[in-house]
């Protein structure tokens, strides 16, 4: 049997074969085949596709019969087909063929000519597949070659073939191998790449020889999980690289880092330093000498609990993350030292942590700033702890402790554009809405923070607000009412109103807010009665999933006729004749139905689970119904003759 899937082309399906079941993912285009326990290719499957995803059955041995139907391909993913032999000509007539899957297989044999055909082979992936020898790789065909991922392999050089084309060459991945010394043939070898990027992660690299990597330029160095980042660093001397990244994993045991350890960063070039879960031994101003030029800096989980003071010249960071360390208090961070940061994260601080007074104050062009997860708890917030950042254009604080918000909050930030305050409970205490000075503020994210949302003024001042999320709060009575918080921001384009335990909508309650396209009230006890609400929006994404509708009166199916995309799934759906004007409505109106598959009837019992759209009612009258309507009929009429009759016959009998 063959299942398809809803796609922007509609749906269809392609046959059946022994009960094999193949998704299809947009019509005669992309399928999905996997883990089917195939053993070829199946006849079903349309000459017309381009997208194949095939792996997990059993193709041990390809050639270019394998294929030959499916000329369209552009992507083909092999993975774990236990493939061993990838015969000459095997893709000889994909031409359009410009990625190719091979991760998982135990390859023991892949032909010189074996990638011939494509002509613009652009993405090879032999992950897992036994290598030990780069010289095992076709080099035929390759001129487009732009990605090369062979991680986890068991190569220990990475010296390529002589004639294997490099000129277009944009990723190079040898993660996970058994690398452990580069020398300058082999870095020679890539010169005619541009822009490379060179992933190590996972090898022990132990030795570079000197001048290796001189006067290169690469996109990206990864140097994860490597012992000895002091070896690694010497090796680069004179290079030019924008990413490097040297951080390490939890199950490796490296040394602790020094101000020794990065003296060969001074001779190199580099933008951006990752050195996450790594120990610093003596951490102090000496240690950041050579960062001087760096603009971005990340030190995700370092165990740091503070930054030293006193550190000079860097001048140049932009973007510094201390993500998952353990500060007490921000101002340990010493932001003084970062004058130019732009970027800031300070997200999932181990500690419980305090936002202290002006500790921010000297970064004066910050534009992002994320505090979120951080247990920040602040009864007067956020004016004096986030003093002077007039550019900070996104800031993130969910996930923290309550927050108690003073009139006009964010005054020192006046050019917010994205505030997320999500599940961190919010204690208004200002009569005055907390955000009225923030007119640029296009995004505005409170879910789940307990909100008074009977306060009206609470969202007054937000002249550009386009996207508010209020998921999880509650209103009172279960019920939005005419007069509401929501009034106040008629600009709105998105708004979220899911999971609010909402029980009705007032009519009007949506008034002057004709912006609207995206309105989410899905996981309410909503019932078809709140459809009137809808009146004033046109064109509307709306969600309506799981509520409590069971009947939509026939006088609101107009409201719903103007919105462009609806799902009503997971609701109790009355699948009988009270409702069959809007049973016939939804089969007329497919098209923009989202969630169908799981719109089903919940009564009558018979067709409870049948989907909405296949469910056929006969609502008119029946041949025994019309017998007794007719019968009915006949005695009313005999009943009036004879009241007539009695009634004449007592007017003459008392004249």
């Amino acid at each position: 049997m063959v299942r398809g899937i809803q796609s922007t082309s509609g749906r269809s399906g392609i046959g059946s074969k022994e009960d094999q079941v193949q998704v299809q993912k947009e019509a005669n285009k992309t399928y999905n085949c996997e883990n089917l326990g195939l053993r070829e290719i199946p006849d079903t499957l349309p000459n017309t596709t381009e997208f194949l995803e095939f792996g997990f059955n059993f193709l041990p041995t390809i050639q270019n019969i394998t294929f030959s139907r499916l000329i369209n391909l552009i992507f083909l993913d092999l993975t774990r087909c236990q493939i061993n032999w990838v015969h000459e000509d095997t893709f000889q007539n994909h031409h359009q063929l410009n990625t190719i899957v091979l991760t998982g297989n135990p390859l023991i044999f892949m032909a010189e000519t074996s990638l011939t055909g494509p002509k613009l082979l652009k993405h090879l992936f032999l992950t897992q597949t036994g290598i030990s020898n780069l010289e095992f790789i076709p080099v035929h065909n390759l001129e487009n070659l732009e990605s090369l991922h062979l991680g986890s392999n068991h190569i220990s050089s990475i010296n390529l073939p002589e004639n294997f084309p490099t000129q277009n060459l944009k990723v190079l991945d040898f993660q996970n191998n058994a690398i452990h010394y580069i020398s300058s043939k082999d870095i020679n070898g890539l010169e005619q790449a541009t822009n490379l990027s060179l992933n190590f992660n996972g090898n022990d690299i132990k030795g570079i020889e000197p001048g290796a990597f001189n006067s290169k330029i690469f996109q990206s160095l990864k140097f994860g999980g490597s012992l000895n980042l002091s070896v690694i660093l010497k090796g680069l001397q004179n290079s030019t690289i924008q990413s490097l990244w040297l951080g390490t994993f939890e199950d490796t045991d490296d040394q602790d880092l020094t101000s020794a350890t990065f003296e060969g960063l001074c001779d190199m070039a580099v933008e951006s330093i990752n050195l996450q879960k790594h120990h610093f031994d003596g951490f102090s101003p000496s240690t950041f000498r050579c960062f001087t030029r760096l603009q971005e800096l990340d030190l995700t989980a370092a165990h740091l609990k503070g930054l030293p003071s006193g550190i000079e010249g860097m001048n140049s960071l932009k973007k510094l993350v201390l993500n998952a360390n353990s500060f007490d208090q921000l101002c340990q961070i010493n932001a003084a030292s970062f004058p130019s940061l732009t970027d800031l994260y300070v997200k999932g601080n181990m500690k419980k942590l305090d936002l202290g007074a002006r500790c921010l104050e000297k970064l004066e062009n910050l534009q992002k700033l994320d505090l979120s997860h951080s247990d920040i708890e602040a009864s007067d917030c956020c004016n004096l702890q986030l003093k002077n950042l007039p550019h900070l254009q996104y800031l993130n604080l969910s996930y923290n402790e309550p927050l108690g918000l003073e009139d006009q909050a964010f005054k020192e930030c006046p050019r917010l554009e994205l505030l997320d305050l999500a599940f961190t409970h919010l204690l208004v205490k200002a009569a005055q809405s907390p955000f009225q000075n923030l007119h640029l503020l296009r995004v505005l994210n409170l879910s789940h923070c307990l909100l008074d949302t009977s306060n009206r003024h609470l969202l007054e001042g937000l002249l550009d607000l386009r996207h508010l999320n209020v998921q999880g709060n509650h209103f009172q009575d279960g019920s939005i009412s005419k007069t509401n918080l929501l009034q106040t921001v008629s600009s709105l384009e998105i708004l979220i109103l899911s999971s609010c335990d909402l029980l009705s909508i007032d009519q009007q309650a949506f008034h002057g807010l004709g912006k609207m396209s995206h309105l989410d009230l899905s996981h309410n006890s909503l019932t078809g009665d709140s459809m009137d609400a809808l009146s004033p929006l046109k064109g509307l994404y709306l969600n309506l999933a799981a509520n409590n509708i069971r009947i939509i009166p026939p006088h609101l199916l107009p409201a719903l006729s103007q919105q462009s995309t609806i799902n009503f799934s997971h609701n109790p759906l009355d699948c009988t004749c009270s409702n069959i004007h809007f049973i016939t409505w939804y089969k007329e109106n497919l098209h923009k139905l989202e969630g169908s598959e799981e719109t089903v009837c919940a009564n009558p019992p018979s067709l409870r689970g049948v989907k909405l759209s296949d469910v056929k009612l006969s609502c008119g009258l029946t041949g025994m119904g019309i017998f007794f309507l007719v019968v009915f009929v006949f005695l009313v009429i005999i009943l009036l003759i004879f009241s007539v009759k009695f009634l004449l016959r007592w007017k003459y009998q008392h004249i």
